[in-house]
């Protein structure tokens, strides 16, 4: 028995696209009509004891459908893991899933690689999927954090990327100098690359400033408490290096800076939190369409979340076949179909010829040149990213309270975002109209895109009370 989960716009490139938030909603059709539907849980507990509490209903397990059940939990179960974090999964009103959850999530089962990093990497304790009581789960703490929007003094703000790093010298709140330098992370083996690297852009920003009060940066990856705990930038150091150097590599630079005050965050948190300053509005989900697909979430009452928000890694194509992820080696995730990598998948089906020695963003700038040029096979790839993306962006608005839809980075740049952009809000007047009217797709303008991000970067710590 399938589910009827076509799309009403389909993507050019990618016509087999089935919709995450079309295949779960038909899912929850079925459990709305099955009277012996049944009332079922998943709490995810960090490391510190909090968690967070996913309720919801299943089929009853006779059902003829049944077996999407699974499907329905595992996709629900990864999408929360990397929005929230866990190690410890408890699954309540369903035994028979939470022992096939615990084979799926296993070492040596297909998401070895989520039981890995959401155990030791991620929260620093082992993994494990348990079953539990419905009246046994614990409370559910999503608590948010106040941080960010410190403007007084001489700071830095910088942010890391996959292909560039950037500092900015801020002044009270006033950018006095910026600049961008081109790296290579990914493959770099030696972690000297990677401090000496941001030492040098925070030693040129410091140049232009009087004094450093604070330093604050945005990265790409996961970090606690400015411990680097997953990261694709540093995925190339060995892993005996990467702890001894990686991990409290923000305290060693802090250390080398006279001790000032020093926070980072993941860049799609900041992104999330220049979003919220520059719109003086809250309730904003930033996505950024670069080297992966990073995501962050302000809070409709202007707070971060301890969250993960790795949208690159959120199922958002239920096919069985969906492109696959090379990390995680799991297929239908956010990061084939919304970063640079989407553009590098997508232009062999639109007829572009690339050598396979061609960087994903050389590529991404030679189809961007393309599309400037009224290239019709560079629009076909803009438009299939944009109508992904409008479902996607549905799906998202199922796990968090939005108001305003950030979107940003290298791939939407030129006249190629306009068309993400446009396709996308085409995608949700069409499909889930009520969420249209009341969802805004923003842009950075101009002075945003150069120096909104190290201004809320910059804004992380706030300053010591003497």
């Amino acid at each position: 028995m399938s589910l009827p989960a076509t799309p009403k716009i389909r993507p050019t490139l990618d016509p087999e696209f089935v919709p995450a938030v079309l295949w779960n909603r038909a899912y929850r059709d079925l459990v709305a009509r099955d009277p012996g539907a049944r009332p079922f849980a998943l709490a995810l507990v960090r490391a510190d004891g909090k968690a967070s509490v996913h309720r919801d209903r299943v089929l009853s397990a006779g059902h003829p459908a049944a077996a999407h059940t699974l499907r329905y939990v595992e996709r629900l179960l990864k999408f929360l893991l990397w929005q929230k974090g866990g190690c410890r999964v408890l699954v309540a009103g369903a035994d028979e899933i939470a022992a096939a959850l615990a084979q799926i999530y296993h070492p040596q089962g297909e998401r070895a690689f989520d039981h890995l990093f959401m155990g030791e990497k991620v929260q620093g304790a082992p993994f494990r999927i348990e079953t539990a009581r419905l009246d046994a789960l614990p409370t559910d703490d999503d608590s948010s954090l106040a941080m960010g929007r410190h403007l007084d003094g001489c700071r830095i703000g910088f942010d890391l990327g996959g292909s560039d790093r950037k500092a900015a010298a801020v002044i009270d709140g006033k950018v006095v100098f910026s600049e961008e330098i081109r790296w290579d992370p990914y493959f770099q083996k030696d972690p000297t690359y990677h401090i000496e690297g941001v030492h040098d852009s925070l030693r040129r920003a410091a140049a232009h400033l009087p004094r450093v009060d604070a330093i604050g940066g945005s990265a790409a990856g996961v970090y606690v408490n400015n411990e680097v705990r997953v990261a694709s930038l540093f995925r190339g150091v060995p892993p005996e290096l990467f702890e001894k150097h990686i991990r409290r590599m923000f305290f060693t630079l802090q250390q080398r800076w006279g001790g000032v005050p020093f926070e980072v965050a993941n860049d799609g948190e900041v992104t999330a939190l220049a979003g919220s300053m520059s719109m003086n509005d809250n309730a904003v989900l930033g996505v950024s369409l670069g080297t992966s697909t990073a995501g962050g979430y302000v809070t409709p009452t202007g707070n971060i979340t301890p969250w993960l928000n790795e949208l690159a890694f959120a199922p958002v194509d239920y096919r069985p076949h969906a492109p696959r992820d090379e990390w995680s080696g799991d297929h239908g995730c956010g990061v084939q179909y919304f970063s640079q990598q989407a553009v590098g998948r997508l232009a062999g089906p639109a007829g572009f010829s690339f050598p396979a020695t061609q960087p994903l963003p050389e590529q991404l700038v030679a189809v961007q040149e393309a599309m400037h040029a009224g290239d019709a096979r560079a629009r076909a790839i803009f438009d299939t990213i944009g109508v992904c993306f409008g479902y996607a962006i549905a799906h998202y608005a199922d796990f968090y309270t939005i108001r305003n839809l950030l979107i940003l980075g290298r791939v939407t740049s030129g006249e190629g975002g306009e068309v993400i952009l446009a396709r996308a809000a085409e995608v949700l007047r069409t499909e889930f109209p009520a969420l249209a009217e009341g969802l805004r797709l923003r842009t950075p303008d101009e002075q945003d895109k150069r120096h909104g991000q190290a201004v809320a970067a910059a804004s992380l710590p706030a300053l010591r009370k003497i």
